[in-house]
């Protein structure tokens, strides 16, 4: 796959233990994103933040939060993008989701 140089960055910033169905809600918006056949997906798991509950969860050594701030990135073209955004307005029921515009650099695998 070949992404053109303008790009879009979704990003969904959820919790570590939101679900939906059962299973990890940032695992399912993944899986959705590679069905969908959209460039990748990375999910980063936050060490301190807070949200619109302005509740702080934190991953210090004496009180470990269980409800670490994640956040999932996705990169493609804002059509490609679009194709999700009506599954993580279903699923996601608390956080916060973005889209702005990228430049891309380099987007390569190995063959």
């Amino acid at each position: 796959m070949k992404l053109p140089e303008e790009g879009m960055l979704l990003r969904i910033f959820i919790g570590e233990t939101d679900q939906y169905q059962g299973k990890a809600l940032h695992e399912q918006i993944v899986m959705r994103a590679r069905e969908l056949n959209l460039a990748g997906a990375t999910v980063i798991r936050g060490i301190m933040g807070f949200g619109a509950d302005s509740r702080v969860h934190s991953a210090k050594i004496l009180r470990l939060s269980e409800d670490l701030p994640v956040i999932i990135e996705i990169v493609d073209t804002e059509d490609h993008l679009n194709k999700i955004i009506p599954f993580l307005d279903e699923v996601v029921t608390e956080g916060l989701i973005t889209l702005e515009k990228v430049r891309v650099i380099k987007y390569r695998h190995n063959t």
